[in-house]
């Protein structure tokens, strides 16, 4: 068993197209051997992880790491928050949501404003 298997991550906003960061991301979870849940707009699969469409119901999501814009994360926030409710969000360049981050905050779960891609590679995930 990997020492990474307590750390699941959602991935919201995934993509099959091999130049999105998202996709990236999977790749790179995948590579350090943490579980991955991928969601996204259309189904595929990247890095033998499939893209799942809606609001899924998972267990055990540690970590949910957002690769879509706050003018679209509306409609997922009482699902990250209510249903998921992970231990962490990580907000990457360009998704940061002041709302969003306040109410993950009053519910105790952690928040970061920072970049999924060089946190893994840095060994601070």
């Amino acid at each position: 068993m990997s020492e990474h298997t307590h750390k699941k991550t959602m991935v919201l906003g995934a993509s099959a197209n091999p130049d999105r960061y998202s996709n990236i991301c999977i790749n790179d979870l995948v590579l350090y051997h943490y579980p991955v849940v991928a969601i996204g707009l259309r189904e595929g699969e990247v890095a033998g992880v499939t893209i799942q469409k809606g609001f899924p119901v998972v267990d055990d999501v540690h970590t949910v790491t957002m690769y879509i814009g706050p003018q679209n994360q509306e409609q997922y926030i009482h699902y990250i928050l209510e249903v998921i409710k992970p231990r962490r969000i990580i907000f990457n360049p360009g998704t940061w949501n002041q709302e969003f981050a306040d109410k993950a905050r009053e519910l105790e779960i952690k928040v970061e404003s920072k970049c999924t891609l060089l946190m893994l590679g840095g060994g601070y995930y």
